[in-house]
Parts: C-alpha cells; structure tokens; sequence
C-alpha cells in the first residue's frame, strides 16, 4: 500500500509528497514530472500541442502505472486533474489515498506567485481557477482517506504516524489532520474504532513510556471503559453538567496524584462534552499540563466538543468560567458508541450538528435541513468545518467566535435553570430560535423551529424568568467590557460576529422564546 496524494493545484502535493518520503527513506514520485520527463516538455506545453483530453489520455496510463507498480510505503503525488479518470479513481482503491486540502484563494496566490505559475494552462484567470476548485472538491473529498491541512507538515513524524495508524485501522476509518497555533493533532474517524484490538494497534502515544489514566462518568465507564485496555486507574464521576464544577476537578487531580501520574503520562477523556471539558482542565493544569486523548462517546462530543482545546469548568455565575485551552493529543470517534445513547441526549447532541450546519451552510446545510440523518458522513463534514474555523482562530480573537451562535443565549438558559432544566443542546437550541430572532431571519427561524421539533426538543423557554436569562446572558464569559458581542446570521453560511445587541432586543427574542 503507497501514500498517494491528491489534491487541488497550489496544495502543496510536491513538497508534502518530499517531506514524508523523507521520513520513509524513499524517494518521491511525482507524476506530473514524470510526465514532462518522458514527453521532453513541460505540461503547459503539451496541452499547447494537443490539447486537454489528449493530455488526459497520457496522464490516465502513466498514472494508472504508476499505481500498479506501486511498492509499500512509496510516496507519489498525483496532478491535480488525474483523478478525473474513472480508471485512476479505481486504481486508488488499493493504497491510502491522502487528500491535501487548501483555501482555494490560498492556492490561487500559491499559484500566481509561484515560478512555475505560468506553466499551469488552467490557472490563467482567477474566476475559472476557483470554479474549477469548486467543481473537483467533492471528488477529492469522496476518494480521500485522510485530509491533510497545513505546509509543511509541522507534525513531521507524527503526521506519518498517524497515516501508517490508519492503514491498520477497521475499514472506512477517516483521518483529519487537526492544526492550531499550539499544537497539531489526528483526528480518527470511524465504525468500531473503539474495539480492542483496534484500540491497540492505533492508540497515539506510546503506553510503555506514558500510562494511561482515564477519566469518565459512571455510566460510559461501564459501558466502554474495558475496551481501551488496561489504564492505571478509571476515575469516575457523576454523570451530567453538575460534575463540570472545580470541586469535580480537585477529586480528578487528587487521585492522579494517588496513582502517581507524572508528566511522562496522560489522560484519556471518555465520555461526553462534560467528560471531555473537566479531563482537558485536569490535563491542562495536572503538573502544569499532560496529554490528553478524547475518546468521545456522544453526539456533541463527536462533532463539537472534542475538538479545538478549549477546556474547563462551570461556576454558579456562569458557564465555562474557569478554564484553559489545551490541544488533545489526538481524538478517536467511534460513531458505533452513539447506539447506546437514549434517543434524548441523541436529539440534543444534533443541535450541535444544526448550528455547524448554519455555520458551513453549502451541502451540509441542505442535508441538516432536509431531515438527513447523521451519519459519518456528517460527523466528519461537522468536525471539518470546526478544525478550519480553529485553524484561523485558536483562541476566540475572531473568527472562532462563530462557534458561538445560538451560545449565548444557550449558556444563559443553563446557568438561569442552574443546569438541571434543559440538556446543553435543549439550552443551545433556544438559544438558536433567538439569535434568528436578532438576526431578522423569522423564515429561516421558523425552519429551524420545524426542524427542532421534528426531533421532539423544546422550542419554548420555561424554569426561569425573561429576565433571568437576559441577566445571565450579560455575564457571557466573552464580554469585553460591559458589551456581549453576539453572532448573528444573515442566512445559512452567511454567519459574522462582534454584534452589539440591545437588551430590549434581547428580551424580546427571549420572551418570544417564553410565550
């Protein structure tokens, strides 16, 4: 099985292909430069003699080849049109295809700036580089079994790693390489992951030289905690928004220090988003900070929660109000483990799934607003659209504030029902109906509003008072100054941030909520 890459032009494909055919000690193939190499002439020649589809036919044996003679471990880097055969696309089947994804602005000024931007005959207008980006993404998206972001590869190592993980991994498994200005991480993506013997062969680090030690809540530990092999300890807590408090996070330390964790070890967070914000908190903090894996085991954790390094625990006054960014170590997501969820928390966890939906808008968002079901598919569309949103933005300057929609409001459900009322994505969905609200969006709210109640989750505030909910959203952890900036939407996709909000506005979308 060969590392093949692909991706756009301006990905990046050579010099990637370079740095993990050094780690492999093998040298790279390219095949556009084979391709100049055996027609004596550059590529942008060869259309200016016979034209693209005669260009295509070349290509089609050359890389057809190349994939059959292809040994274990060979690094080839396939041009950017390539996979337009059926032939190729076939061929690939056999070895681990790598998807190098790119801006495609980014790559435009790759290209144009490049020396060799006036060797590529289809980068000569912007407008027709971009379509054509467009045109190929899902073919690149449907053939790819890792997606890679980010040149060079500042994982060096570990990014081969984790590819050589995934070709032992159960068939289907999908990896996202995370980037952030802190670290990097793989993302694993797929159906019985979390099976022994999986578990084995993928996990991240090294347990000879680091021990695991696990933290869960009751009810998961029971139900998944064997299948992660032997951890030095398994510390438990309550299940549910009432154990993501500091005195949750002191019973965490104080048994690591028992069982003699060191800095030399790491954590392992299964479970759900409270899980995995209080066991990123210990890990960040714990000796002044120790790796952490997410294993999540609900549907928020899977396409939300796990991800981007933010961690911590709530106060009385208000949500996430102690807390530290902290990247994982890597995430494994096992779609298998949300069969055993009940269908509530299922329904609640799929708020998250709408608001990313709103947020990517495009395929996502007409798959969420047709009733489209989640699958692995979704889950891996919904931690793409977070991982890019982090990688701009790790620590809420401003983009990653778009994480926020529907939050705010959300959050200050929560903390004005003391956390018991409404489940996190109840809370977050109310918290959507009034941002729509703000937002002049009655239609789409009105769709949104159809859309939660097709899955049975509430559309209507109670437990607390209008102005309960105004006051605690006035307390959001966000607020600079005596200003809570708000995100709003001006329609699927189109999402910005830093809105100033008046409290009459406020409370008439939050009384809206409670009439």
């Amino acid at each position: 099985m060969a590392f093949v890459l692909i991706g756009f032009m301006g990905a990046g494909k050579s010099t990637v292909a370079a740095e993990l055919a050094d780690g492999l000690g093998v040298a790279p193939i390219d095949s556009d430069a084979v391709l100049a190499q055996r027609m004596g002439h550059p590529v942008a020649r060869e259309f200016e003699l016979r034209g693209e589809p005669a260009f295509r036919a070349t290509e089609e044996e050359l890389v057809c080849s190349l994939l059959a003679d292809a040994r274990p471990d060979d690094v080839i880097a396939l041009g950017g049109g390539s996979i337009l055969s059926a032939r190729v696309r076939d061929a690939l089947a056999e070895h681990l295809t790598v998807l190098l994804d790119v801006d495609p602005l980014v790559a435009w000024e790759r290209v144009v700036g490049g020396e060799d931007g006036a060797e590529r005959p289809l980068a000569r207008d912007r407008g027709d580089f971009l379509a054509l980006a467009a045109e190929r993404r899902t073919i690149y998206e449907d053939l790819a079994d890792a997606v890679l972001t980010g040149l060079p590869l500042g994982g060096g190592g570990r990014t081969l790693a984790a590819l050589r993980s995934l070709s032992s991994a159960p068939p289907g498994t999908r990896l996202l390489w995370a980037n952030a200005a802190s670290g990097e991480y793989p993302v694993f993506i797929g159906r019985g992951l979390l099976r022994p013997d999986a578990v084995r062969a993928m996990w991240p680090l090294d347990r000879s030289r680091s021990r695991p030690f696990c933290v869960s809540d009751a009810t998961v530990a029971g139900l998944y905690a064997e299948r992660l092999g032997e951890m030095e300890a398994t510390i438990a807590i309550a299940p549910g928004e009432g154990s993501k408090t500091l005195a949750s996070a002191e019973h965490v330390w104080l048994q690591l220090a028992a069982g003699g964790m060191t800095r030399a070890d790491h954590l392992v967070a299964l479970g759900g988003g409270v899980v995995g914000d209080l066991a990123g908190f210990c890990a960040a903090t714990y000796q002044r900070g120790v790796p952490v894996v997410q294993v999540p085991t609900t549907l928020v954790a899977q396409v939300d929660s796990a991800y981007g390094g933010k961690t911590g625990v709530d106060l009385p006054q208000a949500k996430n109000y102690v807390g530290a960014y902290h990247q994982p170590a890597a995430v494994l997501v096992d779609p298998d483990l949300l069969a055993t969820l009940p269908a509530e928390e299922l329904a609640a966890g799929w708020v998250e799934v709408l608001k990313t939906a709103l947020i990517a808008g495009g395929g996502l968002w007409q798959k969420v607003a047709a009733g489209g079901e989640v699958d692995e598919d979704t889950i891996l569309a919904c931690v793409r659209t977070k991982l890019a949103v982090v990688a701009a933005d790790e620590r809420d300057a401003g983009a990653r504030q778009l994480l926020n929609l529907g939050h705010t409001v959300g959050h200050a459900i929560e903390t004005a029902t003391n956390y018991t009322r409404y489940r996190h994505g109840e809370a977050v969905g109310l918290g959507l109906l009034a941002t729509l609200r703000l937002s002049g969006q009655q239609q789409l709210r009105a769709q949104v509003r159809d859309l939660l109640l097709a899955r049975e989750l509430p559309v209507t505030l109670s437990g607390a008072s209008v102005e309960d909910v105004v006051e605690a959203s006035s307390r959001d952890k966000k607020r600079v100054g005596g200003h809570v900036p708000f995100v709003l939407l001006g329609g699927p996709g189109d999402v910005s941030t830093g809105h100033e909000v008046s409290v009459d506005d406020l409370r008439a979308a939050v009384a809206e909520l409670a009439s």
